[in-house]
């Protein structure tokens, strides 16, 4: 086993008249994600032989593009975990709905949010919505590694008790709470699993059609995205603790469908459709001739 990184949450805090205020690791995070792939986006824009027929936007567009992607993530983030995980809770207590310092975002409902904010961005300025979505498809596994790097350092969303040599020691009297484990109790480090799959491996990958013209393809990448996301983390839910609200003595593993031996959880639940239509798209864009290259 391999104990947990003496690293805190928070970068710095500053105390001022009485309050304090910090900088969390989870908070640069999601800035990195957003200005990394704000540049990258940027030289898309610029590159206009990678397109066929030119770039969809101009560079300076995404400029626009970014606020309305934060907007999306931040609305959409929140808004899916109090709807998907904890409704109850927050139906009783709507005030702690705009606490978002204290913690409780969804991928999913993020990822709704920008599809919506994209969507409306594209409709305002006259952008063809799918070129758009293949660009962003492109850079989004930036900010999903950089996401459960995050997590990981928070110590939350842990895994599953295991014997394996790289199962780590996570702190905290929840993570220690491992039935018929004497003494230290190691987990999956499943936020790792995830930035290596959904962010590293999911981001060569489309990088690599991009370098062989998939943007030529409308839609090509967007498929990839959704289909490569969704398989990844329903492949690492198998090694994720579910969230608390779904484990119950008769359901230990958390399953929203079937049984509590096999079934399926909230994340494998809200991952089937997009693996679903990422296929619709990967093959939509296949059979349809790729996009001409202006002179």
């Amino acid at each position: 086993m391999i104990p947990f990184p003496n690293i805190s949450p928070e970068i710095f805090t500053i105390e001022l008249g009485g309050l304090s205020l910090s900088l969390r690791w989870y908070a640069v995070a999601y800035l990195a994600g957003l200005l990394i792939g704000w540049q990258l986006m940027m030289r898309m824009m610029r590159s206009q032989r990678i397109w066929g027929d030119g770039a969809p936007m101009k560079p300076e567009e995404v400029d626009d593009l970014l606020t309305w992607i934060i907007l999306g993530v931040i609305l959409g983030g929140r808004l899916g975990f109090v709807l998907f995980y904890e409704p109850g809770f927050y139906l009783s207590n709507p005030a702690e709905i705009l606490r978002i310092w204290q913690g409780g975002m969804s991928f999913h409902g993020g990822f709704a949010g920008v599809v919506l904010a994209s969507w409306w961005f594209c409709r305002s300025r006259g952008i063809a919505p799918m070129r758009l979505a293949d660009a962003m498809a492109v850079v989004a596994p930036i900010g999903l590694f950089f996401g459960r790097i995050a997590n990981f350092i928070n110590a939350e969303l842990w895994g599953r008790p295991t014997d394996l040599p790289w199962g780590v020691v996570f702190p905290g009297e929840a993570a220690q709470s491992c039935v018929g484990v004497a003494g230290l109790c190691a987990r999956h480090p499943s936020q790792l699993y995830e930035a290596g799959l959904e962010g590293v491996l999911l981001g060569l990958v489309l990088w690599a059609i991009l370098r062989r013209g998939g943007l030529m393809r409308p839609g090509l990448s967007l498929g990839v995205f959704l289909t490569g996301y969704g398989l990844a983390r329903m492949f690492v839910e198998l090694f994720r603790v579910a969230d608390a609200q779904f484990i119950t003595p008769d359901n230990p593993l958390g399953h929203v469908v079937g049984g509590p031996v096999i079934g399926l959880s909230m994340g494998q639940l809200l991952s089937l459709p997009m693996v679903l239509v990422g296929l619709f798209f990967m093959v939509r864009a296949r059979r349809r001739p790729a996009v001409a290259e202006t002179a």
